[in-house]
């Protein structure tokens, strides 16, 4: 069955690419032949795409960004179609990019920002030997620059809730397709994925479930999808990210923030970088918590969210990865908000180890457009059972100190939790560097 990941699931009999892609989870080696061929098929099938892009109802303004886009990157000839086919396509990518800054259609800083990343995306998928690995490098690389410069062209603005964009483009689906090969499935691993099955359950039944954890990366999303889709796919397609500015504003990250479901903030890092914007950010803040309210009071709410403020970052001294402490008031914030939602509410900690996929800078940085390192690595997820406000602070005298300790006793749980992935990943002890309180497997098996 052809993938077209720009046509409408009716459209001529097709298969769409969201039903085909849970009918055929990614897994280990399987991922990356069906990243491939997915991918191949909408830069090989551009006819198709303008179509289709055509037959929703949309706004006009959509499809005629759609439909008037420079095809330059879409144009980058495939491995079929050339002999010495990996030199020419990989030249062809990067003289498109050189084509499109010519033509003033890429800023220079952009331009240099997409040729850093394919050289680091390329050598990430290359070194984990999968076969057709340069196929896939060339695939999802055509796909992810014609984004960006759609992006460039027609900039995309986010609303405070912003839902995924499945069509005229499945950017969601997409970033599946970027992200698996760059994981290794065989040194990945899921912690109690009996709890995740459990809230699931809870969410169908109208219950509203937060999960408050650590935050690695930039892919954190995508892997907490793709190690759940085997069993809970569910909660990759409706979990809703509290995220940061930077990853609404960034043009080279844009593309991979439109395929998730967004509540989106200011972070209280970047919070004061120029004070003449700090009222309009505590503002947008404000409408934010606002569509998130009115999201829980529905019910059915899965949230996210890192309440350390960013991504975790490694001791300077020892180089070790751990989890960034968590802002009490920003936990204290969610739990209220949950309390006072009508519907019955639920926390989870939970741990994220993926920090080799995309590993942020060093030190938190002032200015947009970081620099973006690729690997292939192992990742982990694991959760813990919900912690109740109650029981944690029963014997704490006022609130603030109810509010630390409850912030504590997530961040203990978060903790623990991913010191048994780093031990099970990056120590190579498997599913041996399981614990009493978390039971790691391989769902994908």
């Amino acid at each position: 069955v052809p993938f077209h990941p720009l046509a409408s699931p009716a459209r001529r009999g097709f298969v769409s690419f969201r039903l085909t892609a849970k009918k055929l989870p990614l897994r280990s080696h399987g991922a990356s032949s069906l990243s491939v061929r997915a991918m191949s098929e909408l830069v090989q099938d551009k006819e198709s795409v303008v179509a289709a892009s055509t037959s929703f109802t949309e706004s006009s303004n959509t499809r005629a960004s759609e439909l008037n886009h420079s095809r330059t990157f879409l144009d980058a000839r495939t491995e079929e179609e050339m002999p010495n086919k990996c030199l020419i396509s990989f030249a062809d990518l990067i003289s498109g990019i050189n084509k499109e800054k010519e033509a003033g259609r890429l800023p220079p800083n952009v331009a240099s920002g997409m040729e850093e990343l394919y050289w680091n995306y390329k050598n990430a998928v290359l070194s984990s030997g999968a076969p057709g690995a340069d196929k896939t490098v060339i695939s999802n690389m055509s796909v992810a620059f014609d984004r960006m410069l759609l992006g460039v062209e027609d900039p995309y603005t986010f609303n405070p809730y912003h839902k995924a964009v499945r069509e005229p483009f499945d950017y969601y689906q997409f970033v599946h397709m970027y992200i698996s090969p760059l994981i290794d499935f065989k040194n990945s691993y899921v912690g109690n994925v009996s709890i995740f099955s459990e809230l699931e359950d809870k969410l169908r039944q109208g219950h509203n479930v937060v999960l408050i954890s650590n935050h690695q990366s930039e892919a954190d999303p995508a892997v907490i999808s793709l190690l759940l889709e085997a069993q809970c796919p569910y909660i990759g397609e409706n979990i809703k990210c509290v995220a940061g500015d930077r990853v609404i504003t960034d043009p080279l990250c844009k593309p991979f923030s439109m395929g998730r479901n967004l509540i989106c903030v200011y972070s209280k890092k970047h919070m004061n970088d120029d004070p003449e914007l700090v009222d309009m950010k505590r503002k947008a803040n404000t409408r934010s918590l606002k569509e998130m309210a009115t999201l829980l009071r529905s019910g059915s709410q899965l949230i996210w969210i890192a309440p350390s403020g960013g991504r975790d970052r490694p001791d300077p001294s020892t180089g070790e990865w751990f989890p960034a402490p968590f802002d009490a008031s920003s936990v204290d914030n969610m739990r209220r908000l949950v309390e006072h939602s009508g519907a019955p509410g639920h926390i989870y900690p939970m741990s994220l180890l993926c920090y080799d996929i995309m590993p942020p800078p060093p030190k938190v940085e002032k200015e947009i457009g970081e620099k973006r390192l690729v690997g292939y690595h192992g990742t982990g997820l694991s959760i813990a059972p919900e912690i109740s406000f109650s029981d944690v602070t029963a014997d704490c005298s006022n609130p603030n100190e109810a509010k630390e300790a409850y912030s504590q006793a997530l961040y203990k749980s978060v903790d623990e939790q991913y010191k048994t992935l780093n031990s099970a990943i990056n120590h190579r002890r498997g599913i041996e560097a399981s614990t009493s309180t978390v039971s790691l497997s391989q769902p994908w098996n």
